[in-house]
């Protein structure tokens, strides 16, 4: 098949001059609203107008990345990452069916994997729906013939080993083993690199967010796991990430805290205060709260006195912060969670300007001594200012969304909070686009939502007394039965004590994380030990047990890393069995199941991945020896067959990174 790709210029110089009108037609709308002349613009209209330049921004974009990587198709650069085979498909099928259907203006490219074998690896669907299109135009098309033309015009690549066509239309993709070889095997040269992405981008995540003077407890979990992983996967990606956790540090509760510190400890202020116990404190000073009057006025008169940053209160503020800060950290060291805290006291000066500029605009009314703002089509406003002129979680949501936007110039940010707060994120962005804050053009931002975490009666979980579970309870419980799992293993009389110490942490941190990114997050999950720590199954127990016996492969085979890499360019990678081509195709889908996640932010199909490796090794390592041994000894080694298995080992261990957990050399 030769690749002519003139016809492709053509359509993409098209595409880009369809783009430029719209952007004028885009432009002239926004400057007469600007100048608040009339427009017979309608708002049906807008969103037709937004819609198209958005479709044809994307297809020339595909277009464009076609051209570049098929006009120079004969470059024979050596390969030092992973390709995307779904990019490259995509890639190939836009040019064949641009080509094979010119009269279809915007034709669908319809890519999917293969479910079963005797239907090659990939499908190309495109035929029946372009068959559609016809018909509405009173064109009779069969699919198969179409399916044929596309067939035919497919530009010679790489990749595509053979081409069939199946039933009414469908275009069954075999993979070449060559691209394979030459994908794998440059993971021993250059490690597991990130998959190319269209543009790095500055990303905020914002993530965990405990209350100071109150312990985390399992409601912070989910959040907390969650927001390291989308943290770790768009790291690895390449992006800027800003990894913030905006704790509640600032309200009205501050001032019943520095009353009942001011009583308790009066030499706070020469004298580092020993509050051990934040829980209990807070507790003292919420009861005498509710059951003190004259407190209650002290505490009131407190929180004044903080919000105007009086030198006295400021400095009991910071004891009882740096208190918390330390509690926090304790459970962010054992999960190994980095955090840059930013909580609501630094949007303080930023909430008087946002309120001006909001109000200046005239987007707040008021509401019954309150001034809301309206975004869209929500039931429900966002109030911004409270009857008595104070601020609320909304003045500061709105404050700090402009910050991270305008002052952090982020091109994306990520807010991580139970899925209870989703009504509460769609009216924050709507107002935002409304102010003129978030720009659709230039934007990106995300709810991350999940669901709560139910004990194994299916209800919320707590503790038998009723109380929420503290979370650093539920990481020594989660240490002792590691212990306990490792101990009916027998694994104490093997291991060395700190070999014993880093599998207990392993298996039990990584379990908790593990269990929560495995489910899909929109889903409430039971928690439990007894399942977590299974050896069997879609577990961290058995995923890390399989990586450590994976790596044990090379080991018993004398093979050092530096050794590896040697052979690696001495031998190829072993294909010929069936199960080694089936790990194989299994291990080339790495770079599209991370480019899925980071659209989506759901992080359970990347535990599926990382099963379906495991269980693609046993059934490789069960049919084909890597070594053979004659009475203990090893007779024969496959050099292939350990490259393959070296190869699983790397893919698993960042598939691992990026979910946070730590597999050990040995379990």
């Amino acid at each position: 098949m030769e690749t002519d790709l003139s016809n492709y210029n053509l359509e993409a110089d098209k595409a880009l001059e369809q783009i430029s009108i719209l952007r004028k037609q885009l432009d002239d709308f926004k400057s007469s609203i600007a100048n608040n002349s009339p427009t017979n613009v309608t708002d049906s209209q807008l969103k037709e107008l937004l819609t198209e330049n958005t479709k044809l921004k994307h297809r020339l974009a595909i277009l464009n990345r076609a051209i570049s990587n098929y006009s120079s198709s004969e470059d024979s650069t050596p390969c030092t990452r992973m390709q995307s085979i779904n990019n490259i498909l995509t890639d190939l099928f836009t040019i064949a069916i641009s080509k094979a259907c010119p009269d279809i203006e915007d034709p669908p490219i319809v890519l999917a994997l293969s479910t079963n074998p005797k239907f090659k690896d990939y499908q190309c669907n495109s035929a029946l729906p372009i068959a559609n299109i016809y018909k509405q135009q009173s064109k009779k098309l069969a699919p198969r013939d179409i399916a044929q033309k596309i067939v035919d015009n497919v530009p010679a690549n790489e990749l595509i080993a053979e081409l069939e066509i199946a039933g009414p239309g469908f275009i069954n993709i075999a993979l070449r083993k060559d691209f394979a070889l030459k994908n794998l095997t440059c993971i021993f040269e250059h490690g597991v690199k990130p998959p190319e992405i269209p543009a790095k981008l500055k990303v905020l995540v914002d993530f965990s967010s405990p209350n100071i003077a109150k312990e985390m407890h399992v409601g912070h979990l989910r959040s907390t796991i969650i927001g390291d992983s989308i943290c770790r996967l768009l790291e690895f990606l390449g992006h800027d990430v800003l990894r913030i956790n905006h704790v509640g540090d600032w309200g009205t509760q501050f001032g019943m805290l520095i009353a009942h510190l001011q009583d308790k400890f009066p030499d706070y202020q020469v004298r580092s205060p020993p509050i051990g116990d934040l829980q209990a404190f807070y507790k003292e000073s919420k009861k005498r709260f509710d059951e003190d009057e004259e407190f209650k006025k002290r505490a009131y008169a407190s929180v004044v006195k903080l919000q105007s940053f009086d030198p006295e209160h400021k400095k009991a503020w910071e004891l009882i912060c740096d208190a918390s800060r330390k509690e926090f950290q304790k459970i962010y060291d054992r999960l190994d969670i980095k955090l840059t805290e930013r909580g609501e006291s630094f949007y303080q000066n930023r909430m008087q300007l946002i309120v001006k500029e909001l109000d200046d605009a005239g987007h707040l009314e008021l509401d019954d001594g309150r001034k809301v703002m309206w975004g869209g089509l929500e039931s429900i406003p966002l109030t911004v200012v409270k009857t008595d002129g104070g601020f609320t979680y909304d003045t500061s949501d709105m404050a700090a969304i402009k910050q991270r936007l305008h002052e952090e110039k982020s091109d994306w940010v990520i807010y991580v909070t139970d899925a209870g707060q989703a009504t509460h994120f769609q009216v924050l962005f709507s107002c935002a686009k409304k102010a003129g804050i978030i720009d659709a053009e230039k934007h990106r931002v995300d709810h991350v939502g999940f669901g709560v975490v139910l004990g194994e009666d299916k209800k919320k979980f707590k503790t038998r007394s009723g109380e929420t579970v503290r979370l650093l309870d539920l990481l020594d419980e989660g240490l002792r039965r590691a212990l306990d799992k490792l101990k009916e293993k027998e694994r104490d009389k093997v291991l060395t004590p700190e070999e014993l110490k880093k599998a207990q942490e392993s298996v039990a941190y990584g379990c908790i994380k593990y269990a929560d990114l495995s489910h899909n997050r929109n889903h409430e999950y039971v928690f439990s030990f007894d399942k977590m720590l299974e050896d069997k199954g879609n577990t961290a127990v058995y995923l890390l047990y399989a990586l450590t016996r994976i790596r044990s492969i090379a080991r018993t085979a004398g093979f050092s890393p530096e050794k590896i890499i040697e052979i690696s360019k001495q031998f190829s990678i072993s294909l010929d069995h069936e199960k080694e081509w089936k790990l194989a195709k299994v291990l080339l889908r790495f770079p599209d199941v991370l480019l899925k996640i980071s659209k989506d932010l759901f992080l359970h199909p990347l535990c599926e991945y990382v099963y379906e490796i495991a269980t693609a090794f046993t059934e490789f390592y069960d049919s084909c020896y890597c070594i053979e041994k004659v009475s203990g000894d090893i007779v024969k080694v496959n050099s292939g067959r350990i490259l393959l298995a070296e190869a699983a080992a790397a893919i698993m261990a960042q598939c691992f990174d990026v979910l946070g957990l730590k597999p050990v050399e040995k379990m």
